[in-house]
C-alpha cells in the first residue's frame, strides 16, 4: 500500500510510544495516510511497578518496517518520554529530516494496579511522571516548533476512559487521565491562535499488552464492588484476514480510524473536545 496522495500527504506526525500497539496502529495509519513519522518509545522497563512485558528495541524496529512498506519515510529512536531534552531532540532532527512538524500523537503511557491507600510512593509516582508530566514533556518538546513553522497543526492526547469516569483499584492512573484533560482543553486555548488543535480520545478496553487480566481480576476477586466501575464491552463483529467473528476487546487499528480523523482537514472545527473512543460502554 502506497500514500501517494492521501488526506495527510506532505505532513509529518510525532508519534510517542510507537514500538508496539496503538502507537504502532497510529503510525501506520498516519504514514497509510501520506504522513512521514517521527516515532518514539522507551524500548525497555520504564519502572519494577510496571508488571507487564515492555516494548523492546525490536517492537520499534517492527513499526518502521511497518511504516515504510505504506511507502512513506520514519525517524526512530529510544526515547524515554521523560527526557524532556531527548524529546526536544528528536523533535529538532525531525524537523531537519522532514522539514516541518504537523501532527502530534501523545499516545505513551503505563498502567499499573493497586488501591490508593495501599499503593507504593514509586507507584503512584511512576504512573503520574509517564502519563502525564511526560506527555507535557512532549507537549513542550514539540509545540514550540509548531508555532514556528506557522503551519498549525493537530495535537492528539491519548487518555483513557479512565480519564472520565472513576476506576476504583488504578486511582494513580485515572489521576494521571483526568490530568490529561485539563492538559488538553488549557493548551487547545493557548494555541488555537495558531490554527493548532488539541484534542484528548478516551479508550476504553483496547487489545494491547497493557491489559494485564490476571492484575485486574485480582483485584476484582478481592474487591468484587469495583466491578461496577467498568462496564463489559459487547461482544462485536470484526472481520481480520477475510475471517469473520466476534471479539470482546476493540482492536488498535479502531482507536487509529478516530485518530487519523483528528489528524486530518476533517475535523477542522474540532478542539478541546474529549472523544469516547468506547462503542458506548461508558453510557451504561
Amino acid at each position: 500500500m502506497t500514500a501517494a496522495g492521501g488526506p495527510l500527504d506532505g505532513r509529518v506526525a510525532f508519534i510517542t510510544g510507537a514500538a508496539r500497539g496503538q502507537g504502532r496502529a497510529h503510525a501506520v495509519r498516519l504514514a497509510s495516510e501520506g504522513a512521514d513519522i517521527i516515532a518514539i518509545d522507551i524500548c525497555g522497563p520504564v519502572s519494577d511497578t510496571i508488571t507487564y512485558p515492555a516494548a523492546t528495541p525490536e517492537d520499534l524496529a517492527e513499526t518502521v518496517r511497518a511504516v515504510e512498506a505504506t511507502g512513506r519515510k520514519v525517524l526512530a529512536r529510544e526515547v524515554d518520554i521523560r527526557d524532556l531534552a531527548a524529546q526536544q531532540q528528536v523533535v529538532a532532527d525531525g524537523i531537519e529530516q522532514f522539514g516541518r512538524l504537523d501532527i502530534v500523537v501523545a499516545n505513551a503511557g503505563v498502567l499499573s494496579w493497586g488501591r490508593i491507600a495501599e499503593m507504593s510512593a514509586e507507584q503512584w509516582d511512576t504512573i503520574i511522571e509517564v502519563n502525564l508530566n511526560g506527555t507535557w514533556r512532549t507537549v513542550r518538546a514539540a509545540v514550540p516548533a509548531m508555532i514556528e513553522a506557522g503551519n498549525g497543526g493537530s495535537i492528539i492526547i491519548v487518555s483513557s476512559s479512565a480519564g472520565l469516569k472513576a476506576t476504583p483499584g488504578n486511582a494513580h492512573y485515572a489521576a494521571s487521565k483526568h490530568g490529561l484533560v485539563a492538559l488538553t482543553n488549557s493548551l487547545a486555548l493557548e494555541v488555537g491562535e495558531y490554527g493548532i488543535r488539541v484534542n484528548s480520545i478516551h479508550p476504553y478496553s483496547i487489545d494491547t499488552p497493557m491489559i494485564e487480566r490476571e492484575a485486574m481480576m485480582a483485584v476484582f476477586a478481592k474487591h468484587p464492588s469495583y466491578l461496577h466501575s467498568f462496564a463489559p464491552m459487547p461482544l462485536h463483529p470484526v472481520q481480520h484476514e477475510g475471517k469473520k467473528g466476534l471479539k470482546e476487546f476493540m482492536t488498535p487499528e479502531e482507536v487509529a480510524d478516530v485518530v487519523a480523523w483528528l489528524a486530518g482537514d476533517g475535523s477542522a472545527t474540532i478542539s478541546g473536545s474529549q472523544i469516547a473512543v468506547d462503542r458506548g460502554v461508558m453510557k451504561y
